[in-house]
């Protein structure tokens, strides 16, 4: 088995940093679609999801030593991302505007995606230490 895991194409910590940067950049394009209105502050939702991902992204790549406890911080974040919104559809629905609506569905996505791909990973690492008896 081979020591090193990807998905996607990339290790799990660069999959934190991509996903944590898209989701900052949209939450900028989405707060600025909604002309910058104060009123309209719930669109950077995204960026305040993406920023710690990315952030954890950057430091467990800097610090491999803590880098599971980096990811597992990144897990947790990737299940609000999934969960916020489904609580929300449940107790809403559909929301008005559109722009919402892509937002949460982008929430979802990365955020259900990232928890694949780091559920993988620990079953990886996992299997890694067993089949080296430690």
């Amino acid at each position: 088995m081979d020591d090193t895991f990807s998905f996607l194409g990339m290790s799990v910590p660069n999959l934190a940093r991509y996903f944590g940067s898209l989701l900052v950049i949209w939450g900028i394009i989405s707060f600025a679609l909604a002309d910058f209105d104060l009123d309209a502050k719930t669109a950077l939702i995204p960026t305040v999801m993406g920023a710690p991902m990315l952030l954890l992204g950057i430091l467990s790549l800097r610090d491999e030593k803590n880098r599971h406890h980096y990811m597992h911080a990144c897990m947790v974040l990737a299940l609000i991302m999934v969960f916020s919104p489904l609580s929300m559809f449940a107790m809403m629905g559909r929301p008005d505007s559109d722009l919402t609506l892509a937002s949460l569905i982008i929430l979802m996505s990365l955020g259900s995606t990232f928890m694949v791909a780091g559920i993988k990973s620990f079953r990886h690492a996992r299997i890694l230490r067993e089949s080296s008896g430690v």
